[in-house]
């Protein structure tokens, strides 16, 4: 074999490498079934769409599992799934709503969310250009959050047997040491401290979905809670911190009963501390819904210790949640029970959510 020839063979042998390993262009409009099969087609779904938004820091890492370095001490983990229509809606998207609420599951257990994973169900006949932008928010709440999505999954089913997308996200995160939240903990006397208004997120999703005759410019409240969980923690002892938890569905009415349930204390709460903005408060009277049940994704509730509670308040007013206050204070004169008292004197009881008035909210 001569050298000319040697080379010429090198050179083919390159160029099929090359071939190979080149990236190939996504030129389907809509998602199908051949995406979801495991071939070229679904590698070039995931290259294209989704390590082109959430990168990848080694072609060798692309597995089933990511492997990551933590130091020593104790992790917190949350899972959730993302089911919501539509999945596009003012303020938010699906893709957001994946991110921020695992996010927010991993703040308000006292960690600091660091890695996501997110596996999703594609229908055939989805847009590519619509999972494109869900994606695309996904890697914009990931960078503001401050969190990595290392790894994921992807299947599609056929036409009419899903909703566009669903997503399930889980998270890893690490929890500092000092940091011990739980009913438990809560004693008579502390107080209860809401990150900011309610409702938000319930009313934009109800009103996007077209059927009903209202309209209103309300946005969805979604966000990512972390940098205002880490704020609290900055301005007080983390033994001042008793329990945490974001106000998803069932709204607060549902977690302030959770709460009660669980360390068989009261809750008093003060109706006019409660932040409700008036187009939210305006759209629940026109539907006969109570606030107190509407869902949030950017909104979160925490009992403190009564001398630490006004630090906790001026330091998420300065992290960037001027609205937040003190709505309440966990009482021993009530049992399991949450009760809110208005201006004039008057108190109610807050049960329990019963049934759901706003389905596929998240």
């Amino acid at each position: 074999m001569s050298d000319g020839r040697a080379t010429t063979e090198a050179d083919v042998l390159r160029r099929i490498d090359q071939a190979r390993h080149r990236r190939t262009p996504l030129t389907a409009d809509r998602v199908t079934l051949v995406h979801g099969a495991g071939g070229k087609a679904s590698a070039t779904l995931v290259d294209a769409i989704f390590i082109d938004a959430f990168g990848a820091p080694d072609p060798d890492e692309l597995g089933d599992a990511a492997v990551l370095d933590v130091a020593a001490g104790r992790l917190a983990y949350s899972t959730d799934s993302y089911v919501v229509s539509p999945i596009r809606f003012p303020g938010a998207s699906i893709g957001e709503l994946a991110v921020n609420g695992t996010v927010n599951d991993l703040a308000v257990a006292g960690a600091q969310p660091r890695w996501l994973s997110a596996a999703f169900i594609l229908e055939e006949g989805l847009p590519v250009d619509d999972l494109r932008a869900v994606v695309a928010d996904m890697a914009r709440a990931a960078e503001r959050a401050g969190v990595r999505i290392v790894t994921g999954d992807t299947k599609v089913v056929p036409k009419n047997t899903g909703d566009q997308v669903y997503i399930t996200t889980s998270g890893v995160g690490v929890v500092p040491p000092g940091r011990l939240l739980g009913a438990r903990r809560v004693q008579g006397g502390d107080r209860i401290v809401l990150s900011g208004p309610i409702g938000a997120h319930g009313m934009a999703v109800m009103i996007a979905r077209g059927n009903l005759d209202l309209k209103a410019p309300i946005a969805s409240d979604s966000t990512p809670v972390n940098g205002w969980v880490e704020a609290v923690y900055a301005a007080v002892p983390p033994e001042a911190v008793r329990w945490m938890r974001d106000a998803t569905r069932g709204g607060l009415g549902t977690i302030a009963n959770e709460l009660a349930q669980a360390s068989g204390l009261g809750l008093l709460l003060d109706d006019d501390a409660i932040p409700v903005d008036p187009m939210v408060r305006g759209a629940c009277d026109m539907l006969g819904i109570d606030p107190l049940y509407v869902a949030n994704e950017g909104c979160f509730m925490a009992v403190l210790d009564p001398g630490y509670a006004g630090a906790a308040v001026a330091a998420l007013h300065q992290a960037g949640a001027p609205r937040a206050g003190v709505i309440g204070e966990i009482t021993t004169d009530l049992e399991d029970v949450v009760a809110i008292r208005n201006a004039f004197g008057g108190t109610r009881l807050v049960d329990m959510l019963i049934g759901d008035p706003l389905p596929r909210i998240c």
